[in-house]
């Protein structure tokens, strides 16, 4: 379902323009800068597209980034930059690494994160989930998996982002005083190929009793390549996302439960307070600049209502 609108993410790859190309050069531009290429981000593209509709006065595009760097990230915000953009609202890949650029384009422009923070950067405010939260519920839907306890491995593609980091502070604080314990966490870099070999790898071994997505793209590798060991049922699964693989293994019984944001709000919110602050209205911003969109547990008594009603979301744009 989704993967038809990411072919034309990818397709567009550096500058998807949402605007009319004619009056674009008229028109305050606005971005959403990825983290990495998924479908987590067909579905905030839907949002920026909403949020076009609503403000032709403006030029907005979604820049996919398809190299999960820090340095990938750093050109393509200098590229932003050079073409005179007004607001800007990212996901921070390598937040630590990043405070530098992210401090002067926060000189040149409107600067937002979304997604993954970088709250030690210049930026205006972070509009997302709190990932910690989040950790927490996926930290409880692990318990009922595994009520005995037993051995876990958490799949992800970087531990540098802040929303990982968190996630995983989540869990493992969720998990304090139980039986379960985490072996590892397997990290990716954004490669698909290598997510998928993490968890073949970790299956071939043994010992475990449940495997945990943690980015968007990580939940369907554990899903295909728990089909293809034949570990349905043997294995547990719990994810974060709604990928449309993952929400067919939670149809399924593959994957007991996975942790739903609202990507596309994060896409909508991103752009229309980035119109509200250049507009010179800053009353949308809390004091703590932190702007929490909440995340909900799909499972299997609820995955079928909400899978249509991603297909209505996508289909409304």
């Amino acid at each position: 379902m989704l993967r038809l609108i990411q072919a034309t993410l990818i397709g567009a790859a550096s500058l998807a323009l949402l605007g009319a190309p004619a009056t674009a050069q008229h028109k305050k531009s606005l971005a959403l800068v990825t983290n990495v290429s998924a479908d987590f981000w067909t579905v905030a593209r839907a949002g920026v597209m909403k949020a076009q509709g609503e403000h032709p006065d403006f030029a907005m595009q979604v820049i996919v980034t398809g190299q999960a760097t820090a340095a990938e990230q750093r050109r393509e915000l200098d590229d932003l930059l050079a073409s005179g953009v007004a607001g800007i609202s990212i996901s921070a890949i390598d937040p630590k690494n990043s405070t530098e650029e992210f401090n002067k384009v926060a000189s040149h422009a409107v600067l937002f994160t979304t997604d993954s923070d970088a709250p030690n950067s210049a930026r205006v405010v972070y509009i997302g989930t709190d990932n910690k939260a989040a950790g927490l519920q996926a930290a409880g839907e692990i318990r009922k998996a595994l009520p005995q306890g037993g051995k876990l491995m958490a799949f992800v593609g970087t531990m540098d982002a802040d929303n990982a980091r968190e996630r995983v502070e989540g869990i493992r604080e969720g998990l304090k005083g139980s039986n379960i314990q985490i072996v590892d966490i397997r990290t990716d870099g954004g490669d698909f190929a290598k997510a998928k070999a993490n968890v073949q790898d970790a299956l071939a071994k043994g010992g475990l009793d449940l495997l945990v997505g943690l980015y968007n793209y990580n939940t369907p590798q554990i899903y295909s390549a728990v089909k293809d060991a034949g570990q349905s049922g043997k294995i547990k699964v719990v994810g974060f996302d709604e990928d449309a693989q993952t929400l067919r293994g939670v149809a399924d019984g593959t994957i007991q439960s996975t942790i739903v944001q609202q990507p596309f709000q994060f896409g909508y919110q991103s752009m229309t307070d980035l119109v509200k602050y250049i507009n010179g209205d800053k009353s949308f911003i809390p004091a703590n600049h932190l702007i929490i969109i909440p995340t909900r547990v799909i499972q299997k008594d609820n995955v079928h209502e909400f899978q249509q009603s991603m297909r209505r979301m996508l289909a409304a744009k």
